[in-house]
């Protein structure tokens, strides 16, 4: 039987899959595990009486689940990996917070007005860090050679990332960090195609962030 997901409609267009990366973080865990599912795309500007009703606080992702519906991806992707094993993505426990901090610091960055209040920089070194734990630990991926749950949570937001920085602000991750280069190759899988949004939608979603 087909799990039931609700994830995020994009803006001004609400039958086509939308920017959330959490959304897709959850969309790509079930895509990896070849796990049948069933996609409720919701208009966040304009949520049905149903989804609320399910997900009282209006977030997305959801996910149902033996007839229960549970939100927050990092408690999702926690139980798809309980109830489908195969293949397994659980990453090791010290490579669980690789990266963590980069998507915070390039929504500063993004936000950011003044050209000299250090969130580039802040950026700059969280995409260090990375880099030198892909170069230290062989690569391509964060473990290793398999990808595992730790870049299915990190690939949407690098996505993120480099598209509104190059449209927001004409910036691009230097090539000297090579190995954060080659981690980008995340985006040309099947499951990460099937699941992203199109640019103009991630864009667009960032719109009222960049305006604020």
């Amino acid at each position: 039987m087909a799990v039931e997901i609700c994830v995020k409609a994009a803006v001004g267009a609400p039958d086509i899959l939308g920017d959330c990366p959490f959304s897709q973080r959850a969309l790509l865990t079930l895509e990896e595990k070849k796990v049948p599912y069933k996609r409720h795309l919701i208009n966040i500007s304009d949520k049905p009486q149903w989804f609320l009703e399910i997900s009282p606080e209006g977030k997305v992702p959801v996910v149902k689940f033996d007839d229960k519906w549970v939100a927050d991806s990092d408690v999702i992707v926690r139980i798809i990996e309980e109830k489908y094993p195969e293949p397994s993505l659980t990453n090791p426990p010290e490579f669980a917070s690789v990266g963590s901090k980069i998507f915070p610091s390039f929504v500063n960055f993004l936000k950011s007005k003044d050209p000299n209040d250090g969130t580039e920089q802040a950026l700059l070194e969280e995409l260090k860090a990375l880099d030198e734990h892909l170069k230290t630990h062989g690569g391509p991926f964060i473990a290793g050679e398999k990808v595992t749950a730790v870049d299915l949570s990190l690939a949407p937001k690098l996505y993120h990332l480099q598209v509104a920085l190059e449209h927001f602000k004409q910036w691009t991750v230097p090539e000297s960090l090579a190995h954060v280069h080659g981690y980008t190759k995340l985006f040309a899988l099947e499951s990460f195609q099937k699941t992203k949004a199109e640019k103009q939608y991630v864009i667009a979603g960032w719109v009222p962030k960049v305006n604020a």
